[in-house]
């Protein structure tokens, strides 16, 4: 794995939409109309954290037959299932789950897509180790690890080089939920922080240390704005 430090310009201007909770279908088309306003050149990069309603998402490589329980069930429980552009397999949304969405250009960052997981990936594991729990990558397995456990899932989609999708880092995740699947594709089970942390977790405090660790990573210099201001921004 290759050394990532901080980015070249430690300068560049993002905007950081933080929309609480909120289902997936409004925060999905949100994120395809600021790609595409990003890639016009009429806004600046933004990065959107959300804690998401009950969700199954199938990425464009994914496979239905990695959901383990019937659609009967998604329904008895609340679970929406939606098919998405990023990629990776099955994934998990829901209550108590941090999930961070950058609409990034990558042409500002080298147009290096594998550094851009990466740097998502290494804010999740820094965040992590600020609570006392090790977390990894794992050789030829997307996403953070603690032991053979995930606690963070990666996928993302690139369209004229600016990024959507992003980084689902479990905070305290209803287990129920999460064994319904094999993650990605893989016979393995999820963990939260709170199972493994070394000391009580407030999950805005995850937010806070995740968009520290992540603004370092990527050389950000983060504004925060609310939704029904973006549109003049």
């Amino acid at each position: 794995m290759r050394y990532l430090g901080r980015s070249n310009d430690s300068s560049r201007p993002v905007i950081h939409l933080p929309l609480g909770r909120a289902a997936f279908d409004g925060v999905l088309r949100l994120q395809r109309d600021l790609q595409r306003r990003r890639a016009e050149g009429r806004i600046d990069d933004v990065v959107i954290t959300v804690e998401h309603d009950p969700v199954f998402t199938v990425g464009r490589r994914g496979s239905i037959t990695n959901l383990l329980v019937d659609r009967e069930r998604l329904v008895e429980e609340g679970i929406d299932l939606v098919d998405v552009e990023r990629g990776g397999d099955i994934t998990y949304h829901g209550p108590g789950q941090l999930v961070v969405y950058p609409i990034l250009d990558l042409h500002a960052y080298g147009r290096d897509l594998r550094a851009h997981v990466e740097r998502l990936e290494e804010a999740a594991i820094r965040t992590a180790a600020s609570f006392g729990i090790d977390a990894r990558r794992a050789p030829g397995r997307p996403g953070v690890w603690v032991d053979r456990r995930k606690i963070a899932s990666v996928g993302v989609h690139v369209r004229r080089w600016v990024t959507m999708h992003g980084l689902a880092l479990n905070v305290d995740v209803d287990r129920r939920h999460s064994a319904m699947i094999r993650p990605c594709g893989l016979p393995v089970e999820t963990v939260s922080m709170a199972e493994v942390a070394e000391r009580p977790i407030e999950f805005d405090e995850v937010v806070r240390r995740y968009l520290a660790e992540a603004t370092a990573l990527f050389g950000w210099v983060l504004r925060t704005l609310h939704r029904k201001e973006l549109k003049g921004a």
